[in-house]
């Protein structure tokens, strides 16, 4: 018996790792205000993973309506956004704190 639960342990760790690594990221850069690609295209229909560095001394915050995400990211640091899976479309971001500078779009195709 615990054996077998070891095995089912292992075998969920094992599933768990592969759907995370399934997982297509893309990195996204906070600099002088901006974001950096300011359009960055990802696959339909599968979830994706941002990862953002700001790269500014400030704090920005990474918001966007229509993907429903929001998330401060401190200066210097990273943060990880998890989105989709989306429809094809433009899905539009911006920074809180600088919103004339600091705009984008995700582009599902």
């Amino acid at each position: 018996m615990r054996t077998s639960r070891l095995l089912a342990c292992l075998a969920l760790f094992s599933a768990c790792a592969l759907a995370a690594a399934a997982e297509p990221e893309f990195a996204l850069a906070i600099k002088n205000h901006r974001f950096e690609p300011t359009e960055l295209k990802v696959p339909a229909g599968q979830r994706v993973k941002l990862v953002v560095h700001n790269q500014d001394s400030t704090p920005e915050e990474f918001e966007s309506h229509s993907l429903n995400r929001e998330k401060v990211i401190p200066g210097g640091a990273k943060a990880t956004i998890f989105i989709g899976p989306l429809k094809p479309g433009r899905y539009t971001f911006f920074g809180e704190f600088n919103e004339k500078t600091a705009q984008g779009a995700v582009v599902a195709e």
